[in-house]
């Protein structure tokens, strides 16, 4: 049985609220569970106190019998101090602009580019 440290998500139609579970990993996002580990509520400001609560123990605990943070989650911990914090990826597919955008924004840094040089033998 492969366990996850992840996200349940409850709360209303466009007012999110997630418990940190201990889960198994086959079961549904918002299904069976083994343990509650905390809360996250990103209605709150980043700065507020009460935006991640976490059992430290248990989280502990759990971590040591091996059960694997999702990404989110391992952020949450590595802020806490509980694990090592994850880095966000900064180059996905799906945060690249598709083949059209590409296209347009590499011819216009070409024209740029010849600009640039124009301006340079006017200036020579």
């Amino acid at each position: 049985m492969s366990l996850r440290i992840r996200l349940a998500r409850g709360g209303a139609k466009k007012r999110p609220f997630y418990r940190i579970v201990v889960a198994d990993s086959r079961s549904p996002r918002d299904g069976r569970f083994i343990e509650k580990l905390g809360i996250y509520d990103p209605m709150l400001s980043r700065d507020n106190e009460n935006r991640v609560v976490l059992k430290e123990e248990r989280v502990k605990y759990w971590l040591g019998v091996g059960a694997q943070p999702s990404d989110r989650v391992a952020r949450f911990l590595g802020f806490k101090g509980l694990a090592e914090a994850r880095a966000i990826p900064e180059q996905t597919r799906k945060n690249q602009p598709k083949a059209k955008a590409q296209e347009r924004l590499r011819v216009a840094a070409e024209k740029a580019k010849a600009a640039a040089e124009a301006a340079e033998g006017a200036e020579g």
